[in-house]
Formats: C-alpha cells, sequence, structure tokens
C-alpha cells in the first residue's frame, strides 16, 4: 500500500486511537501462525519445485496489518528462519543448485516485502500522528473529496454541527450543513483552483436548525497531475464575534441618530430661517401673481412667470425638510456613490445662519476634479455639520474680526489617478488645542467644552473609519486648528446618487 493511500484511509476513516482487543489479537496470532506453518508443510514435505516459501509474503501482510512494528518485524523474522529451516531439512546434504537459488529468492521477496511493510507502517504511524493532531484543535476541520463528499470529519466538527462523524461522513458537505456562500458558489470554486486556497464566512446549520457564523479556509489537494482530489477545510466558530459585532454596530446607529438629533436641536434658528426664506417667497410671489390677474387687463406673462416662481421657493422649502427629515431618520447605514463637494454645500445651507451669526467670514475651494466617494448620505452630512459646528464654537473665544472659516475640497495627489483619495480640510482661527489633548481629540467622551457631552468627533471618526477613510486634526501655524477627512474614491460605477 502506498503512503498516499495510507494517508487518504486515515483521513477518511477515524483517528481515534481504539483500545487494544485480546480477542483481535488472539485470531491474528492464530491465523498468521496457520498460515506459516500451512506454507512450512508444503514447502517440506511436498515435491514442488517451485518458491514456495515466497508465500510467506502473505503472512507478513498479515502481521503488517496488526499496526504493531514489532509484530511486523518479529513476523519476518520467523518467515526467513522457517525458510532457511525448510531448505535444510529438505536440501541440507544436496550439492547447491535451484533448491538453493528458491531458497534465496523467498529470502529476498520476505525482505523486500518486510522492508517496503516497514516504511509504510512508518508513513501510517506518522500520518495517524498527524491527523490525532486534528482531534485535538477547537476548529472544526474535514476533508471532502472532488464530489464535495464528506471523508474526514474531526470531534469538534461533531461537537459544532452536532452531526456524529458515522453519519456525516459520505454526505454532501452543502446538503448537510445547508452553506450559504458570500459570493456564488461557481466563483469561490473558481478562486479556489486558480489559487490553491480560499478564505471567508459562510453560514453553516446545525443538526438542531442554529445558525453557525464559520471563518472558512480552504486547501485545495492535487494528485500527482495535478487533477483536484479533495479540499481540507478549516472552520473557526466565531457566531458570537459577527453578533457582538452587529451589536456594536446597532449601537454606534443608535448613538449617531441621537447626536444628530442633538444637532437639529443646536440648528433650530437655522432650520426655522432656511424654511422661512421659502416659504415668504411663496407668499410675495403669489401676491405679486394675483396683482397681475386682478388687473382690468390681467398680465398673464407676468402671472405665469410669478407662479413658477412659487413652484421653485415650494420645491426649495421640500428640500429643506427632506435634509432635515432624513437627518432625524433613524435608518441603517445605505453607502452610496457620493459627490463630496454636493454633500458639503448640503450641510452649508443647514449651518449657513449660525456661520453668518457669528460674524464668520466663510472661504470655499472646492475642486473640481474631486473623485467620487462611497459612503452614507446623512451619516457624511452628520460628520460636516458636526465639525463646521465645532469650528464656528471655538471661535467664539477670539474677537470677532478675526474669525476666519475655511473649507477646502482636493484629490490626494501623492497616489495614482486610480486610488486618489478624496480630501476635506476645515481651517478655522479659534485658539486651537493643547498639544497634550491632541491625541485625545476623538476619544469619546473628552471634550473641552463645559456643557459637552465628548462624543460628536468620537462619533465622526466612527463614521469616516467605517467609509474606509481616516480623520485627524493638526494645529495651525497661527491660531486655530484644522481638521482633515480623507475618504478612498468609489469602485461603484454609475453616477454620483443625488
Amino acid at each position: 500500500m502506498s503512503a498516499d493511500l495510507s494517508g487518504s484511509r486515515i483521513l477518511s476513516g477515524t483517528p481515534r486511537a481504539q483500545p487494544h482487543r485480546p480477542h483481535a489479537h488472539r485470531v491474528w496470532v492464530w491465523s498468521a501462525a496457520l498460515l506459516a506453518a500451512a506454507i512450512f508443510a508444503v514447502d517440506t514435505f511436498t515435491p514442488l519445485d517451485i518458491a514456495v516459501a515466497v508465500f510467506y509474503v502473505i503472512v507478513i501482510h498479515i502481521a503488517a496489518g496488526a499496526s504493531r512494528r514489532k509484530y511486523l518485524v518479529n513476523t519476518a523474522l520467523g518467515c526467513g528462519i522457517l525458510t532457511v529451516l525448510s531448505y535444510i531439512i529438505v536440501h541440507g546434504d544436496a550439492e547447491p543448485g535451484q533448491p538453493l537459488i528458491r531458497c534465496v529468492v523467498s529470502l529476498s521477496a520476505i525482505g523486500i516485502t518486510s522492508a517496503l511493510a516497514l516504511r509504510n507502517h512508518a508513513v501510517e504511524s506518522t500520518l495517524r500522528e498527524q491527523a490525532n493532531l486534528l482531534e485535538l484543535t477547537h476548529d472544526a476541520i474535514f476533508v471532502r473529496d472532488a464530489n464535495n463528499t464528506i471523508t474526514y470529519w474531526n470531534r469538534a466538527a461533531e461537537q459544532l454541527y452536532g452531526w456524529p462523524r458515522e453519519e456525516a461522513i459520505g454526505r454532501s458537505v452543502d446538503d448537510l450543513l445547508q452553506t450559504r456562500f458570500p459570493a456564488p458558489r461557481d466563483e469561490i470554486r473558481a478562486a479556489l483552483l486558480r489559487q490553491g486556497t480560499w478564505e471567508g464566512e459562510l453560514i453553516h446549520t446545525t443538526r438542531s436548525g442554529a445558525r453557525v457564523v464559520a471563518a472558512s479556509r480552504w486547501a485545495l489537494q492535487r494528485d500527482k497531475d495535478g487533477k483536484p482530489i479533495g479540499v481540507l477545510e478549516n472552520n473557526t466558530d466565531i457566531t458570537a464575534a459577527t453578533e457582538a459585532r452587529e451589536e456594536l454596530h446597532q449601537a454606534q446607529s443608535a448613538l449617531a441618530h441621537a447626536a444628530r438629533v442633538a444637532t437639529l436641536g443646536e440648528l433650530s434658528a437655522s432650520i426655522a430661517h432656511e424654511v422661512n426664506q421659502p416659504l415668504a417667497a411663496i407668499i410675495t410671489n403669489s401676491e405679486a401673481a394675483l396683482r397681475w390677474m386682478g388687473r382690468k387687463e390681467p398680465d398673464l406673462g407676468e402671472a405665469a412667470d410669478a407662479l413658477k416662481r412659487v413652484i421653485k421657493d415650494g420645491e426649495r422649502a421640500s428640500e429643506v425638510i427632506q435634509r432635515i427629515r432624513a437627518l432625524t431618520r433613524k435608518n441603517e447605514q445605505k453607502r452610496t456613490r457620493l459627490d463630496l463637494n454636493a454633500v458639503i454645500e448640503e450641510s452649508l445651507a443647514l449651518v449657513q445662519r449660525e456661520i453668518a451669526g457669528h460674524q464668520i467670514v466663510l472661504t470655499l475651494d472646492l475642486a473640481a476634479d474631486l473623485p467620487a466617494v462611497e459612503a452614507d448620505r446623512i451619516q457624511l452630512q452628520q460628520v460636516l455639520i458636526n465639525l463646521l459646528l465645532n469650528a464656528v464654537q471655538a471661535m467664539d473665544a477670539v474677537a470677532p474680526e478675526t474669525r476666519r472659516l475655511s473649507l477646502r475640497t482636493f484629490a490626494d495627489e501623492n497616489k495614482p489617478h486610480e486610488t486618489k483619495m478624496a480630501c476635506l480640510a476645515i481651517a478655522d482661527s479659534g485658539p486651537g488645542f493643547d498639544a497634550d489633548n491632541a491625541a485625545k481629540l476623538f476619544s469619546a467622551f473628552f471634550t473641552t467644552k463645559p456643557a459637552g457631552m465628548g462624543m460628536g468627533l468620537s462619533i465622526c471618526r466612527s463614521i469616516v473609519e467605517a467609509a474606509g477613510g481616516r480623520i485627524w486634526a493638526t494645529r495651525n501655524d497661527g491660531a486655530g486648528a484644522t481638521f482633515h477627512v480623507t475618504l478612498p474614491p468609489s469602485t461603484s460605477p454609475g453616477r454620483e446618487a443625488a
């Protein structure tokens, strides 16, 4: 038996150590002894002119099946002694000739068979020890052949999925575990064949019907011709970690929603102004339309123009209300392809009155070639509004004539065009921050405001990092501080979301 077949046999069966059974041992001893005695009798007491002793190799094969090295060695020595003894009894007084040649051939066959059996035994022992190690791991490990049929199933797999080894082996793994893949099955198989390995998260169903999320690692086994013959699959149970991650995401979303509602409270005056402006324009244009139509000779053209302005102002008021409703709505994060400049302009519309009320001079420098980003629109607006309000409130401590707010977007020129980052810098002329506090700015519950909660910048960091970006702050050479945001370019095709 070859080493490869031995390994397959070990992994396909059970590698658990089996207790030694005296009855089975006695059966093996008597079978080998009776066969050896029969061969010795035929070789010694029959006039056959053939190398009968060659049949001792069958006895050696029986000994090899006992899986004990000492039995195999003792049996080989015994067969060799019986071969020589039979030659001495029958041909001891004769001249060397064909009987001696047959004796040497038999001894050679016994020696070669014994050496191969010992080597095979050593390989099996090594593979068995390695297979036994798979029983000690906490990961669920199983082997499936080219037809997706399970050929090996370790103890951890029994414990995780609830299927005993005897019931799992021979079943299709996808049918047994009702596997749900993160991508089409054909794509995963193609990647496995191309790379020889695959990693990803799978969702399995246990025997009791419970859901298990597993971090799965596959390794492809090929034969000497390169043909796939099996897959070793190693699954780590990450169900608890996944549930904790989902709960954390929900908690972060709830906290971000609460912060948005609190921010809207601070912006109540700005919101009222933003809504009142188009409403006042609607009233003015409606009155104008009535005047044009109330003339002795109604000017329908002027009336129509006034009504068009009414419609335009109504749409403007509707857009303001929609933005406010979106900020108060508690929805799951929805990442879309966005124009960062457009999101900035929407956010500025809500804080414009705050900026003007604090006598702050605003400077805008929005790059025309800014790459599109992929993020949640509402949460990105929350980041911008929070940073802008922080800058506005920080400048309360300086004289009105020195209050400057600069907002600039640009593409990171240090990257090739395909991977350019969309960058945003918000600089103020306030008092800045101490060097000792630089590392704490984005920590939860850290604040320099007397009435602050210390959650705004922490939430901003969570939102930006969830979008694959980065946020940090630097002190200006003069007065104030600059907050920087970088976001990776969107990989989604199509136009930016409106």
